[in-house]
């Protein structure tokens, strides 16, 4: 599965300039790259024997936590430390990580896997800004001077990959970006996957109960 870039306030370009943020991104970048099509299609087929799926959603985070939690990134991570937002998923980030430069300055990434309904694209690009800025709530993660990722289905991925029809995609992202361009104030990078190109997802109803079942066609 290959990906596609947008930079927002110079995302790419920083983590291409500073040694920190180039190391965290060269992270980020290896793990999407083994969102092989053989990978996700095999891992995706063991997912369905375990239990009903229906796109590769769940597969595709999956093998991100598993590549990302092997480079030592803090899955699940909350943003603030006051146990009133500590228990919400809201107020978490799919993954961050952050290192400390030689002044002291932090450098880190927050990811945010943006599979969720299109209603939620403007939480999920705020989501990282609230984990750079300064906040009347003390923090839990501080990404510093760092930059915000969301990783998105592009909409071929959208249409071959099983998802729900509601979800947002990559390209509906982007369109947030100039209106809400005064609130992200963080460099973000906006990651689109692509469809794979060795087989796609058919939803197959179950005739006995009726539910719907992700299947995989080869081209």
């Amino acid at each position: 599965m290959d990906f596609i870039l947008h930079s927002h306030r110079f995302g790419l370009e920083l983590a291409g300039e500073n040694p920190l943020l180039g190391k965290l991104w060269g992270e980020l970048t290896t793990s999407l790259k083994s969102l092989t099509d053989e990978r996700v299609a095999g891992e995706f087929q063991a997912d369905v024997e375990k239990a009903a799926r229906m796109s590769l959603s769940k597969t595709i985070n999956r093998v991100l936590a598993e590549e990302l939690g092997r480079l030592n990134w803090t899955g699940e991570s909350a943003i603030f430390q006051d146990p009133e937002y500590l228990g919400e998923r809201r107020w978490r980030l799919d993954f961050s990580k952050v290192l400390i430069d030689d002044n002291g300055t932090r450098r880190g990434i927050a990811v945010e896997v943006a599979f969720n309904h299109g209603e939620a694209i403007a939480w999920n690009l705020l989501k990282p800004v609230l984990a750079s800025e300064l906040n009347h709530v003390k923090k839990q993660i501080d990404i510093g001077s760092g930059i915000g990722v969301v990783i998105a289905a592009t909409e071929s991925l959208k249409e071959a990959g099983g998802f729900d029809s509601a979800v947002g995609t990559f390209e509906k992202f982007l369109t947030y970006l100039k209106p809400l361009q005064n609130q992200l104030t963080v460099p973000m990078i906006i990651v689109g996957l692509q469809a794979p190109s060795a087989f796609r997802i058919a939803k197959v109803k179950d005739p006995l109960s009726g539910r719907n079942t992700g299947h995989i066609e080869f081209s």
